[in-house]
């Protein structure tokens, strides 16, 4: 099969059946003809995604991709996740974002009554969330997390803060990542951590949290914000289980459709590492869509602009530096892609995921970079998207663990220790 001409336009491979390109299709439409000019609107005054907009991703499905058909969502894996992911990330990678904060989030509760009615709830875009990992003191050493739940008979009560928590007053729901309890002697650090599941109302925050907004030079459309836990009641049943796709939830833990049911009370720690994977390959495949906006937007200026009385796509220098930026994001395309269908195909694959999102946000941030300079001056204004590419690229490189903590990861997996280290 041989994919349209045209530059970036989905190309036949053997991850990309026709199922796959035509949901591709649709999603890169949508991303250009929506997402694009309210990212160009709402971006220059950090505003919010309106209302219409989130009911907008909910009739397309993107709210449900990876949950079970059963439950009305699309029913399909992480490959299918990330594929629309990087459309929809090429005009705007908040927009590609907002929908992580659904497809499985805040629905693994233990009841499988309430885990369906959830996960139908989501799918119409009535339960969106916010995940509160990282603290003050505790970024990407999520082992030492300070937060901590005290039992109070028929509740817990959290006290702490959380920071970096996108989306926090909008959402239904909270993850709160917390300490349940001490370790024992001889236990690891992370033993005692807990995930629990803040109802809220959207809009406001409960009873005992506060919040401070935090303020970004990228990745607007949601607000990010500092919490505060003062108290904050959430019932005892809402200890939740780990995230995966249908594919990949085939361990003796795992639970039917979208859900596995790994982690709970003093056990999540390694059920966020394994969340951690899928999230670190969709955030490659954002960085790839970020990417490719770069090239696309420099291959029409390049056109457009005349110095020297020819359009600037006539000088060498220009067509090499395009051709080295196009070349790089197909390869980043090509290796989230593998790494992807590993995950829904069910493989260990943590050594893989860090290895994709390494390589395809660096490259990203090079690639935008790469933008502004063809671009020249004109790349140095807000008259032009490209600066907003870098912005949200730069951010890759941080979030879900920064690349420093990619090498750190693979490199434990490859080089073990000395007993003299």
């Amino acid at each position: 099969m041989s994919g349209p001409a045209a530059w970036g336009e989905p190309a036949g491979t053997r991850y990309l059946t026709p199922d796959r390109i035509e949901l591709q299709a649709a999603a890169r439409d949508f991303a250009m003809t929506v997402v694009l000019p309210l990212a160009d609107e709402l971006d220059k005054v950090k505003g919010e995604f309106p209302d219409a907009f989130l009911q907008d991703l909910a009739a397309r499905g993107y709210f449900g991709i990876m949950t079970p058909a059963d439950y009305g969502g699309m029913g399909l894996g992480v490959f299918e996740y990330c594929i629309i992911s990087e459309e929809i990330a090429r005009a705007w990678m908040s927009a590609a974002s907002i929908i992580a904060r659904a497809n499985g989030m805040g629905v693994g509760v233990e009841d499988p009554e309430r885990r369906a009615e959830l996960s139908r709830r989501q799918v119409r875009g009535e339960w969106i969330g916010a995940a509160a990992l990282s603290e003050p003191g505790s970024g990407s050493d999520l082992a030492s997390v300070a937060t901590r739940a005290v039992d109070e008979g028929d509740h817990w009560a959290l006290y702490g803060e959380k920071r970096w928590c996108g989306n926090a007053l909008r959402a239904d729901f909270v993850q709160v990542l917390c300490r349940t309890r001490d370790p024992e002697p001889g236990e690891s650090r992370s033993r005692g951590l807990s995930t629990l599941l803040l109802e809220k109302e959207r809009g406001s925050f409960p009873a005992g949290l506060t919040g401070v907004v935090i303020d970004k030079i990228g990745y607007h459309g949601f607000l990010t914000w500092n919490l505060t836990f003062d108290g904050v009641k959430v019932p005892k049943e809402n200890v939740l289980g780990g995230r995966a796709s249908a594919a990949a939830s085939k361990g003796p833990e795992s639970t039917s459709g979208a859900y596995t049911m790994a982690g709970g009370e003093g056990r999540a720690f390694k059920a966020v590492e394994q969340g951690l994977n899928v999230a670190r390959v969709h955030t490659a495949s954002r960085a790839v869509g970020l990417a490719r906006a770069a090239v696309e937007d420099c291959i029409a200026y390049a056109q457009e602009r005349v110095q020297f009385e020819h359009p600037i796509s006539d000088f060498q220098a220009i067509r090499f530096k395009i051709a080295e930026m196009a070349a790089q994001v197909e390869t980043c395309r090509a290796f989230y892609h593998q790494v992807a269908q590993m995950i829904d195909d069910g493989y260990p694959c943590e050594r893989e995921a860090a290895m994709c999102k390494l390589m395809a946000t660096e490259m990203a941030v090079r690639v935008t970079g790469d933008g502004i300079q063809v671009h020249g001056g004109n790349g140095y204004t807000t008259e032009r998207a490209v600066e907003r590419h870098w912005r949200d690229a730069r951010l890759t490189t941080i979030f879900e663990g920064t690349s420093q903590i990619q090498l750190k990861i693979i490199s434990d997996r490859l080089l073990p220790r000395s007993p003299l280290g």
